[in-house]
């Protein structure tokens, strides 16, 4: 498989780059995996059960969001670090900023793990969950298709 892409045109009257075209990922609704199918395809491939799969599924979860919780980085070997971010407005001086007034709001960041390999120009570095991904056009444009981009029904 390959992960689908459309074609789209920069369309922003003051950008440098109007009128270019570049590629997004195309996703449909059922292009989603869920943590059913997830506990089932990994009941398949060992000797776990599905029930057990799952468990061990929410507790990971419950194990990073309590690792996120105290402040901690959390990191998986061949996956990534997930760590809390703040969202933050600026204060005057150090005196008056305060956490209820300059602190509005934290999200989760994920840093994909990377792998280096080595060729004849020397060392690339790879995000370890993309390492083979190829790309293949989506056919259908729902708007605007690209001159000599067919439509497909």
């Amino acid at each position: 498989m390959a992960v689908k892409y459309r074609l789209w045109q920069d369309n922003r009257k003051d950008s440098v780059h109007n009128g270019q075209w570049y590629a997004r990922t195309a996703y449909e609704e059922d292009d989603i995996v869920t943590t059913d199918e997830l506990a089932d395809q990994i009941e398949a491939a060992t000797t776990l059960t599905r029930a057990d799969v799952a468990a061990c599924i929410e507790a990971f979860l419950f194990y990073v969001k309590r690792g996120l919780l105290e402040g901690k980085r959390v990191q998986l070997r061949r996956l990534g670090t997930f760590k809390v971010g703040i969202h933050t407005t600026p204060a005057n001086s150090v005196k008056k900023f305060t956490v209820a007034e300059n602190i509005k709001g934290a999200r989760v960041i994920f840093t994909p793990a990377t792998t280096t390999t080595y060729d004849g120009n020397g060392r690339k570095r790879v995000k370890s969950l993309l390492a083979g991904v190829s790309f293949r056009e989506k056919g259908f444009y729902d708007v605007n298709p690209p001159k000599g981009k067919e439509q497909n029904p």
